[in-house]
């Protein structure tokens, strides 16, 4: 890998992609320390401290939430308006055209995403500062939509951070950013382990018994990410002129966690929005309840969490991959699945495949995403509710990462990181 990295340098354009990435990653990083005026730091640290949702956020958005930064929200409420956009583009017939017109009808759906995320940001954003106004130094409707307008511009501000990612740099911005949250509080958790371990708060049997699970569930992620499901495929022959094409055999590979880390994403953001109403807007009393019987880490909560998102698995994986177009595209191409005829059949075939592998991918994302219930009990070491979708968050993105920088690579003869 080292060496593939000297390569990735070498090359003068995908180093300046790499670099700028880089140079964007550390501008989200300096900006998760930069505070939001107008609130006590150390009181909204007690208060997030308290709350098990707060401790996700804080988690997810690498301190910045715990900080009370100026990105406090994260990416969150683009992910939300993301999901909304696509569910409306299933219902809604202009959306759905849009959807269809090719590259300017994606930038146009992109652009409400954009108006929805600022509208998404900054009612969560008067939520949040309503629901802390003890750590407000003077509670007031004026500070209220003062702390309000500078989350939600720190909201749209990592939106475009990641959009210029995405274009400019390598992988995928918005992804990439909560990559970079997740893996700066390793060093915290490694603290945070050393010190249990000497105050004698937890064994070494335990530690060594969570880095081992750990590794078996990189281990697992990494199989699954990139296992498939090759369907052969038979190409004609033709011939054209004096020249004859195709007559050859190739694959259809249809990957087994087709959708990514996306329904993992989806789903925290969509089981989140509820437990923050409830908190904000239900009252302490209602709020403690919501927290105690459905909030994280609950029986209820798990189980709607898991079947979320196996749901959202089948979701996404529908939107990016339609078996009708990639059996016209097979027909049109003068290629056939053997044993099966072109058109109908072929689609039907593909779609049937797809739903048995996309079965095995969904339970395996909702086992990773509920498994650290099962390990904190197992291993009695606290603090770990989220590191399941962590992993998999961070595994899934540096496998998706490696893959660009290794097609790139490939285009200019080097030796990429799979071999």
């Amino acid at each position: 890998m080292l060496d593939s990295l000297r390569n990735a340098f070498k090359v003068s354009e995908l180093k300046n992609k790499l670099l700028f990435t880089l140079a964007m990653l550390l501008v989200f990083r300096v900006a998760a320390h930069i505070p939001v005026p107008g609130v006590d730091p150390s009181l909204f640290k007690e208060l997030a401290q308290s709350n098990m949702l707060f401790g996700f956020f804080d988690v997810i958005s690498g301190g910045a939430f715990a900080n009370i930064s100026v990105v406090a929200m994260g990416i969150f409420p683009y992910i939300n308006a993301s999901i909304i956009m696509q569910l409306l583009t299933v219902v809604i017939p202009r959306l759905e055209q849009l959807a269809k017109e090719g590259e300017e009808g994606r930038k146009k759906i992109t652009q409400y995403t954009r108006y929805f995320t600022a509208v998404l940001a900054f009612i969560q954003a008067i939520g949040l500062s309503i629901y802390l106004k003890a750590a407000l130094a003077n509670p007031g409707p004026f500070a209220y939509i003062a702390v309000a307008i500078t989350l939600t511009a720190g909201t749209v501000f990592l939106m475009w951070l990641g959009e210029q990612i995405t274009e400019k740099g390598i992988g995928n911005g918005i992804s990439l950013i909560i990559f970079a949250g997740i893996v700066s509080g390793i060093p915290g958790a490694v603290m945070y382990l050393s010190e249990a371990l000497v105050v004698g708060t937890i064994s070494i049997l335990s530690v060594l018994a969570l880095i081992v699970i750990g590794l078996l569930v990189i281990a697992g992620i990494v199989v699954v990410h990139q296992g498939q499901r090759r369907i052969p495929v038979q190409y004609a022959k033709r011939v054209v002129g004096r020249r004859v094409y195709g007559g050859q055999t190739t694959h259809l590979p249809l990957r087994v966690n087709q959708a990514g880390v996306i329904p993992v994403i989806f789903a925290s953001s969509l089981l989140m929005f509820p437990e923050q109403l409830a908190q904000w807007f239900g009252g302490a009393k209602f709020g403690q309840w919501y927290t105690t019987y459905l909030g994280f880490g609950t029986i209820p909560n798990t189980v709607v969490y898991a079947l979320l998102i196996m749901g959202f698995t089948y979701f996404y994986t529908a939107i990016i991959m339609n078996p009708v177009d990639m059996a016209d595209n097979i027909k049109r191409h003068g290629g056939f699945i053997p044993g099966m005829r072109p058109g109908r059949p072929t689609a039907e075939y593909i779609s049937k495949v797809m739903s048995r592998i996309t079965l095995a991918g969904a339970v395996f994302l909702a086992l990773i995403a509920i498994m650290p219930n099962f390990v904190m009990a197992a291993t009695k070491i606290p603090g770990i509710w989220f590191g399941g979708t962590s992993l998999l968050i961070v595994v899934g993105v540096a496998l998706d990462t490696m893959k660009q920088i290794e097609s790139q690579l490939l285009m200019r003869s080097y030796q990429g990181f799979i071999k």
